[in-house]
């Protein structure tokens, strides 16, 4: 089913994907051949037709359909539509793929929750696993032709193992339209809180994880349900297969190759076989012909999902995790690596040129210049001692940097050299004291200026001065132009206007207020 290339592309080199090319199974040439034959023979045939059966008239009409079909051509959106449509549909695809049920986080739960090595712990174990498989296969049954055509009717699957005739008619038994995959859901929650009152489950946080396992499960299950339940939105489907159809048929006509004794412009090479008009169809009808292969990957297309390996691998491997691997642990020992400070992996001969330097930052480089593995340099004469640490351990920076080994800085004898343009000096890396950089900066490290004084007492003058003003009773008259200021209108310097002294509780003259009666706390008599 699923065509697997990817050993065949595991390492870039020149042409890599230019072998795949040559593949037949799941290629577009298999995809395709058809919708390409049937538009070359219509091309052809109406070429004929025009070349050997139309009278003089009649080729001229068809002329100017030709032109008329070739300039209305472009006015059809194909690229913007299937698009966006092929991008959707795989996007879909992969989601699809992720939705997949797999038993693996539950069977590890299911393994180490539910205790005893007795029959009755052997038979809970493989029952709640044997539900979980059950759920997988009812939803897969529901969704792809090829589960369905393998286990058509509950009698296959009580024939395969994965139901009992006691379950059967309890499924079967149940009153509802609906796909009944949610029943072994409901079978597993029950028999789990059984294996709890049993004290199989040794706690309440062991039982939640095995039902929060359970419900991830279920919510994949469902996922995939609801992907074959809601497709893409057919109009859409039906938009961009009309668009691309509707060019390729206006395009079998406008592309047609005319008289050359015409003088038509664009029309002065007759080729008789539209090369690039056969690539255009190539690729976009093979586009659309992708996406009518990855809108639903549980058919039976070659790279449709193996649905049924899928099935044969989930069984298998959750009953062995939960029944021949139950308790068994190899025996402790010591590893190979207990004495080691730093224990490393071997390499084989094949592997060792693979291994690279521990990455620090790319920023480590410019402090602290290495000599690290890398490729060899062809131009290198003599090759030096490999070392490994800093420049200076290798012979020197003047060796290296000054041209000693008469090489630019680079890579050598299979070392890569940090470019001299990102190593720091020695005196580049000395700590320079704060005055001095404030100094070098032009900038002098000075409080902020303060307010001068008597600018808070000015200002609250000028605002005692408006209050005085515009409040009924004032102080005293305005004064005539040029006439000196009272002390009152001045102030003593703590005095504030009358309203502002109001608010701060401070009633000029001393008295008392129309404010005064205000009670900022009031109790309970005084509440109305």
């Amino acid at each position: 089913m699923t065509v697997t290339y990817t050993s065949r592309v595991a390492t870039a080199r020149f042409g890599g994907f230019s072998q795949l090319l040559l593949l037949w199974r799941g290629s577009i040439y298999k995809l395709l051949y058809r919708e390409l034959l049937l538009f070359l023979a219509a091309y052809l045939g109406l070429s004929l037709a025009y070349r050997f059966l139309l009278s003089e008239a009649q080729k001229r009409l068809f002329e100017k359909l030709v032109l008329y079909c070739d300039k209305s051509a472009n006015l059809i959106p194909v690229s913007f539509v299937l698009g966006f449509y092929v991008a959707l549909v795989l996007e879909r695809w992969w989601g699809q793929f992720r939705s997949v049920p797999a038993p693996d986080g539950l069977m590890v739960a299911v393994a180490g929750n539910v205790h005893g090595a007795d029959a009755r712990g052997r038979i809970l174990r493989r029952t709640l696993m044997r539900y979980g498989s059950l759920a997988a296969l009812l939803v897969l049954r529901a969704v792809s032709t090829a589960v369905y055509k393998r286990f058509p009717t509950t009698d296959h699957l009580v024939e395969a193992g994965f139901l009992t005739r006691e379950e059967r008619r309890r499924l079967e038994g149940l009153r509802s339209p609906y796909n009944k995959f949610w029943v072994p859901c409901a079978w597993f929650g029950a028999l789990a809180g059984q294996a709890r009152r049993e004290g199989r489950v040794r706690d309440d946080c062991a039982l939640k994880l095995l039902m929060e396992e359970l419900n991830r499960f279920r919510g994949h299950c469902s996922l995939l349900f609801h992907y074959d339940w809601i497709s893409v939105p057919l109009v859409y489907t039906q938009v961009v297969t009309i668009a691309v159809y509707t060019f390729f048929v206006t395009c079998l006509i406008g592309r047609q190759f005319l008289d050359p004794a015409q003088g038509y412009a664009g029309h002065e090479l007759d080729l008789g076989v539209p090369v690039f008009t056969l690539l255009q169809f190539f690729f976009y009808v093979g586009w659309l012909k992708v996406a009518e292969q990855l809108i639903n990957p549980f058919g039976e297309d070659d790279d449709d999902f193996e649905t049924n390996t899928l099935i044969d691998r989930n069984f298998q491997v959750s009953m062995l995790a939960v029944d021949e691997l139950y308790g068994e642990v190899p025996a402790l020992e010591r590893d190979r690596y207990w004495d080691a400070v730093s224990p490393q992996a071997p390499y084989t001969a094949a592997a060792a040129p693979l291994r690279q330097p521990a990455f620090r930052g790319s920023a480590f480089d410019v402090a602290d210049p290495k000599i690290h593995p890398g490729t060899p340099w062809p131009s290198l004469g003599h090759p030096p001692k490999p070392v490994l640490g800093s420049v200076e351990e290798a012979g020197g920076v003047s060796d290296i940097w000054g041209g000693g080994l008469g090489v630019s800085p680079g890579v050598w004898e299979g070392f890569r050299v940090t470019p001299a343009s990102r190593r720091l000096a020695k005196e580049q890396m000395q700590f320079q004291p704060l005055e001095d950089i404030g100094e070098t900066l032009g900038e002098t490290l000075e409080p902020p200026p303060r307010s001068p004084p008597g600018a808070f007492t000015r200002r609250f003058s000028l605002l005692r001065r408006k209050n005085s003003t515009d409040s009924e009773g004032g102080l005293g008259p305005e004064p005539p132009p040029g006439a000196p200021p009272t002390p009152a209108a001045l102030g003593d310097g703590d005095s504030l206007g009358g309203d502002t002294a109001v608010l701060l509780g401070d009633t000029p003259g001393g008295g008392s207020g129309p404010h005064d009666r205000w009670l900022l706390h009031p109790s309970i008599d005084d509440m109305v």
